[in-house]
């Protein structure tokens, strides 16, 4: 359950109980997915509830809803303000926080001519859980930058990735990995994929993923700490081979992958470089004041 009788969220502008909130039934959003949103997170720490980089996160936010024309007049420091406010009506230490701009009520195909926006939050754990997962290689692609923003969170795309992990689930997997337009790796159904072969991490390059923040984050702490990662085109066939994988996201955070098709990682999840990198952010996002919660 995301809300209860006592939830509060933002409402253009506006604090309202969640279920006093009401949306047109000819919203532009609900009829053709034109809508943009984000995902990111709070962390319990000594000095309270932290958010994890929101200016990142406001920030692509609000070039998502230029991209698709959505009129939003916040910026990424009032957002940060309204996120910190939102978490304290809540009391909420450990959270996620869903920010969503959505069209007005229009059936034509051009943008509506207004854009409302919600931000909601709730207590939220790790939403596939903390198991390493056994994941499938999907029959559903990543969309084509060609037709589709797809480094922005756009509503209407993750029918995309609600069809793969169905598919993944129906076919007794935990969650699906699925290939881009050229059939190379691209991602997970709503993170980022890496793998590591002989003490060497690879994962997918820019151009057909989501460049996720967190995805970044672990990218930086690998440098960081001498690990070498490479970015490039991975064949489907490579990773098969992997000694061991994980998955990276805002909600997943950083989660093993037990086995890809049925086989196997060669390296227990808690003995791989990607645990390793999971426990340094870990302690990024509940103890490094000075960096991890940074404006930037």
């Amino acid at each position: 359950m995301y809300f209860s009788k006592k939830s509060i969220v933002l409402f253009d502008g506006e604090w309202r109980k969640a279920e006093d909130a009401e949306v047109s039934l000819y919203n532009q959003t609900m009829h053709y997915g034109l809508g943009v949103f984000e995902g990111m997170r709070a962390y319990k720490t000594d000095e309270g509830a932290k958010i994890f980089k929101p200016n990142r996160h406001f920030d692509r936010l609000i070039n998502s809803a230029k991209k698709h024309h959505l009129n939003f007049p916040f910026t990424s420091l009032e957002l940060t303000e309204l996120a910190y406010e939102l978490l304290k009506k809540n009391k909420l230490k450990n959270a996620y926080i869903r920010p969503l701009i959505y069209a007005g009520p229009y059936m034509g195909l051009r943008t509506a001519p207004a854009a409302h926006f919600l931000m909601a939050a709730w207590e939220w754990n790790n939403y596939l859980g903390e198991e390493p997962l056994n994941v499938n290689i999907s029959k559903y692609e990543k969309l084509n930058p060609a037709g589709a923003h797809i480094e922005s969170k756009v509503v209407g795309n993750y029918v995309n990735s609600i069809l793969a992990s169905n598919d993944a689930r129906d076919k007794g997997y935990d969650e699906a990995l699925m290939l881009d337009m050229n059939g190379y790796i691209a991602q997970g159904p709503a993170a980022n994929f890496f793998y590591e072969k002989d003490e060497v991490l690879y994962t997918p390059k820019k151009g057909y993923i989501m460049p996720g923040i967190t995805r970044q984050t672990i990218i930086d702490l690998a440098n960081e700490t001498g690990f070498k990662i490479v970015e490039k085109d991975i064949r489907p066939e490579e990773i098969l081979d992997a000694d061991s994988a994980f998955f990276t996201g805002t909600a997943i955070e950083v989660t093993g992958i037990k086995s890809i098709e049925g086989r196997k990682m060669r390296i227990p999840w808690k003995e791989s470089i990607g645990y390793s990198l999971f426990l340094m952010y870990r302690r990024k996002v509940t103890k490094d004041h000075l960096t991890a919660f940074n404006l930037v």
